[in-house]
């Protein structure tokens, strides 16, 4: 078993490996859009947010004076300058995910057609929102985006450390309400539903930008800070103290890492200690200097 494990790491520090995996996570989230663009949102006249949003809503308003506009360019105008703008932002592999991800879009919607799945709006709200979510995630999940805002949100995220997923949806709100005022506000409304459900699912999916405060409790200290030292590039602080009912010395040795990297973390500071007692908590607001790892 230790062996598989083992075998199972090795293959996770392979960027080959890692790069196709993350290419077939892009590639399902892709194909999920476009069903819940066609099975959950065109039956209802809903918008999303961003750049797809924007072509949709550029695809109806010129339909109005009989221009037919296709979604599908609409999607790779918007996409391709910001790609563009963002590449030495942020990082070549991820605007190449992101960028393969929003060009499958475009074209499984001229190739593919799936038939609408419920009656009921609401149904397809709510469905569709937080699938809209799921498929947002997945690609960023994979190290890549579906393009468009998200671009902004990652460039600006990094920058910042922290997510910025609520003021996207803001963001998107002001475009609801222009939909609103030219395709009736019940379609706006549902439309900003559908967003709020999508925001949320990536809130609670995507945590890249979450901090998590992890205290050791051991016996050898020197033991725990040389492990996280080589596994992690954050600072550590070490409080010496003893145990109510044993009356020994022992050290907490205190820091806070990234949520994703809590669980690499800790597995390594066990093997070091295995006697260690671990305990965790989410970080609501950090101030200092944090180590951010970049996008690969």
């Amino acid at each position: 078993m230790k062996n598989v494990i083992e075998w199972i790491k090795k293959l996770n520090k392979n960027k080959k490996f890692k790069l196709i995996i993350s290419l077939g996570m892009v590639i399902i989230s892709a194909l999920l859009q476009v069903y819940i663009l066609q099975v959950f949102m065109a039956p209802c006249d809903l918008i999303s947010g961003g750049f797809t949003g924007i072509a949709l809503f550029m695809n109806k308003a010129l339909k109005l004076i009989h221009i037919d506009f296709s979604t599908s360019l609409g999607i790779l105008l918007l996409n391709i300058p910001a790609a563009l703008l963002c590449v030495k932002g942020i990082s070549k592999r991820f605007v190449f995910l992101s960028s393969v991800q929003f060009t499958l879009v475009s074209l499984l919607l001229q190739s593919l057609e799936f038939k609408p799945f419920f009656d009921d709006m609401v149904l397809n709200i709510l469905f569709g929102g937080v699938l809209w979510g799921f498929s947002i995630s997945l690609a960023l999940r994979a190290g890549g985006s579906t393009g468009g805002t998200d671009f902004i949100a990652q460039y600006v995220s990094n920058k910042i450390h922290k997510g910025i997923w609520d003021y996207v949806f803001y963001f998107n709100c002001v475009m609801y309400v222009c939909y609103g005022f030219m395709f009736g506000w019940i379609h706006a409304g549902y439309s900003i539903i559908f967003q709020f459900l999508s925001t949320k699912t990536i809130s609670s999916l995507y945590q890249r930008y979450e901090q998590m405060t992890i205290e050791f409790t051991t016996s050898h200290p020197q033991k725990v800070i040389d492990a996280f030292m080589l596994s992690c590039r954050h600072g550590m602080s070490v409080i010496e103290a003893y145990g109510a009912y044993s009356n020994k010395k022992f050290y907490i040795c205190k820091t806070v890492v990234n949520s994703y990297q809590a669980r690499d973390v800790i597995e390594v500071v066990r093997q070091a200690d295995p006697k260690v007692i671990v305990n965790t908590y989410k970080t609501a607001n950090f101030y200092g200097n944090f180590y951010q790892p970049p996008l690969d």
